[in-house]
């Protein structure tokens, strides 16, 4: 669910620095609500279905505040407990962490950088809109809000794993690719269930989720130490 769709992704947090800069003075006094859409897709492009499962257990809160330091692997014990619920791998879901850690992950940041980009995502898995909305149906969170995303990384965590888990839903029991089953599940996370699909039979992704792909190879190792 990266949103880095035009150039190297610091370079736009360079282009809007003064959209941010005045969003940061709006949104101590201001609504921090608005409006979010699902992100876009690369070369390749096929429909996709939605899939639905049973709610589990709450697992236990994330170890800091939304607003302190952001490591990913500070938050193993969530990802542990929300990936073992929603029948994931726990190294899947810590890489799309890092994958997505990639832009700051401070509440005040975020909401200010919504306001200039009002299809941006929110919290540390770098959720849209509809994405959480689609993902929390039926679920023990689904009286929850995606403008709770960016304060509580607990929340932000439990919704990646089971929209993880409704793509893993979608896939074919024999997909026509050389991808692995988490490298598709990684796809899917960053461009979309349709697009993972057209994957899944043998497309070629496109450079951005190429790249997507990369760091999560980058990342992969340090995932699985992360998550023993």
């Amino acid at each position: 669910m990266s949103e880095e769709r035009n150039g190297p992704r610091w370079g736009r947090w360079l282009a809007v620095g003064l959209v941010v800069a005045v969003g940061w003075g709006m949104i101590r006094g201001g609504n921090h609500s608005g409006p979010a859409a699902a992100g876009t897709a690369p070369s390749a492009a096929a429909p996709g279905t939605g899939s639905a499962n049973p709610p589990g257990p709450s697992a236990s809160s994330a170890p800091s505040p939304a607003s302190g330091r952001y490591d990913p692997a500070d938050y193993a014990a969530p990802v542990r407990d929300h990936a073992a619920q929603a029948g994931i791998s726990p190294q899947l879901l810590m890489a799309i962490l890092y994958n997505e850690s990639y832009k700051p992950h401070d509440p005040d940041f975020e909401r200010a950088w919504q306001r200039g980009k009002p299809d941006a995502s929110f919290g540390i898995a770098n959720m849209h809109r509809a994405a959480f909305d689609d993902t929390k149906q039926g679920r023990d969170f689904a009286s929850r809000r995606w403008e709770e995303l960016p304060d509580d990384r607990n929340l932000a965590i439990q919704a990646a794993a089971w929209h993880l888990r409704d793509l893993a839903d979608q896939l074919p029991a024999k997909p026509a690719t050389a991808f692995t089953h988490d490298e598709l599940l990684a796809l899917g996370y960053n461009t979309g269930a349709g697009n993972m699909l057209a994957f899944a039979r043998g497309a070629k992704p496109g450079s951005q989720a190429q790249s997507y792909l990369d760091r999560l190879h980058d990342n992969w190792q340090k995932s699985g130490a992360a998550v023993k």
